[in-house]
């Protein structure tokens, strides 16, 4: 299963050059990488990044973070996937520009139910 994660694009160039990362702000700030399900991606970016341009899609295989990804309650009861460790770039399945047309992001093809 494909879990998803949002980044601006000068977090993913982080990512990118130094091979890990702790997160956006929020993640430093919560100690984990927020992470969305296919279901909760749309939200996730309408929610938390409005109006923001320059946004990636980062694709993570949920399998693949063994015991650190935790399944937590989160908005309106809904189970979120967080890391309790670094992001690193070895996680990421793939990575797509996320636009904004008109006033709401642009998910690829099959990303979002």
């Amino acid at each position: 299963m494909l879990i998803f994660k949002i980044f601006r694009a000068e977090e993913w160039a982080t990512l990118r050059a130094d091979g890990h990362t702790a997160g956006a702000p929020v993640d430093v700030a919560d100690g984990f990488v927020h992470f969305s399900t296919a279901e909760q991606a749309a939200e996730t970016a309408a929610k938390h990044f409005a109006g923001e341009h320059d946004l990636f899609l980062i694709a993570v295989d949920a399998d693949s973070l063994g015991d650190e990804l935790k399944w937590e309650v989160s908005r309106g009861g809904a189970l979120f996937p967080h890391l309790y460790r670094e992001f690193r770039l070895s996680d990421v399945t793939w990575a797509q520009p996320l636009p904004l047309v008109d006033g709401t992001h642009q998910f690829p093809a099959g990303t979002t139910s």
